[in-house]
């Protein structure tokens, strides 16, 4: 049964990406992970197709789609066996928040470049000792007169070095309720008083650049808020659940493709002079992975149409994105447990995609995280 019902302009779209890929993606990845980043011109050979923030409005330069447009690219970015998060995280993590929150103004001065990919963005909350618990963040943004001060340091930041506009989490320190001290602001490179650290050496995701951010007396204009003063809060409880479902499919799509090619490996090679699907361990082995799948994919797909019906939907997908990103991280591991020796080296096709699927349990909170909330709201 299919749950997403694609249009015939969604299956286009997806062959386009899916052509793009193969032509452009593909045969550098293996550099771009030795390089530990995604080069800027690749960025703007996707907004040049359209393929980057493609739920933005046409009034910006965006393509004007929906979620689904989002999901095509994220699916074919990991069938293309780059799982890197970057592409990804800037055009349907980030940019949600300055299509819903800037002003006008802003949205106009910012927007077309994200689109076009001359603009890339990151999203700075993490802090070296604050994770998931967004309430404990240290950095600071003191407003005054028309400027705002800001103070502190960010860790583990997706497109960190390739950043051109940050958007901040940042509190006020006068204020004690966390709910009612954090905001969120616009910080572009080259702002007096930011810095970018070293890009961070990960295990896994090595395309996508990750590093740290510094923060010193660095002023911003006011209008660089996004939405009001001390409404963070209910900013981030409103797009985190986009980010969430995001991971979980980037994690599904892993799964998929892990398996995918664990099957046809296993199809075309013998092992002690019979296929390797007849031994009924492997056999069997294979059979219940499939199911795992088959039932996150499931799952996902109904989160994803839920989703765009704009329902409340925290308790599942919180469920999904700790549920589905343990599967891949599990079943990766056992296909690589059955492939044996193969799989200890590097050119292995499974190995980057399950070094890649180890790090979404920690991404967009923890899975500990995720089970604290649907347990809170089980009311346990």
């Amino acid at each position: 049964m299919e749950i997403i019902h694609y249009s015939k302009a969604h299956h286009q779209f997806r062959e386009k990406v899916r052509n793009f890929m193969r032509k452009e993606i593909t045969p550098n990845i293996d550099q771009w992970e030795k390089e530990r980043i995604m080069p800027r011109s690749a960025w703007k050979r996707m907004g040049e197709e359209k393929l980057l923030c493609t739920s933005v409005s046409k009034e910006y330069g965006g393509l004007g789609g929906d979620f689904l447009n989002g999901v095509i690219v994220t699916e074919e970015l990991v069938r293309a066996n780059h799982n890197g998060l970057g592409p990804t995280a800037h055009s349907d993590m980030i940019i949600p928040y300055i299509d819903s929150f800037a002003s006008e103004k802003n949205k106009k001065k910012f927007l077309p470049g994200c689109i076009t990919g001359e603009i890339i963005t990151a999203f700075a909350m993490t802090e070296p000792d604050t994770g998931s618990d967004i309430a404990s963040i240290t950095t600071t943004a003191v407003e005054t007169g028309d400027e705002v001060i800001i103070n502190g340091s960010k860790i583990f930041i997706t497109n960190g070095i390739n950043s051109d506009l940050v958007v901040l989490v940042a509190r006020d320190p006068a204020v004690k309720d966390s709910n009612d001290a954090i905001s969120i602001y616009l910080v572009e490179t080259g702002t007096p008083g930011f810095e970018k650290g070293q890009k961070l050496n990960k295990m896994g995701l090595h395309s996508q650049d990750t590093s740290e951010l510094f923060f010193s007396n660095c002023r911003i204009p006011k209008e660089n808020r996004l939405g009001e003063k001390g409404k963070g809060w209910g900013m981030l409880m409103e797009k985190l659940q986009q980010e969430r479902i995001l991971t979980a499919l980037v994690s599904m799509a892993s799964a998929e493709y892990i398996l995918d090619w664990t099957m046809e490996y296993f199809k075309e090679n013998s092992g002690h002079g019979k296929p390797v699907p007849k031994s009924q361990a492997n056999q069997f082995a294979l059979v219940e992975m499939a199911t795992d799948v088959k039932i996150g994919r499931t799952f996902i797909d109904k989160l994803i149409v839920e989703h765009m019906e704009d329902k409340n939907i925290i308790i599942e997908t919180s469920m999904a994105k700790y549920w589905i990103s343990e599967m891949a991280k599990q079943l990766g591991g056992r296909c690589m447990d059955m492939l044996g020796e193969y799989a200890t080296l590097e050119n292995c096709p499974i190995v980057r995609p399950w070094l890649d699927a180890r790090s979404m349990p920690i991404f967009a909170g923890t899975n500990e995280i995720m089970k604290a909330i649907i347990g809170k709201f089980m009311g346990l």
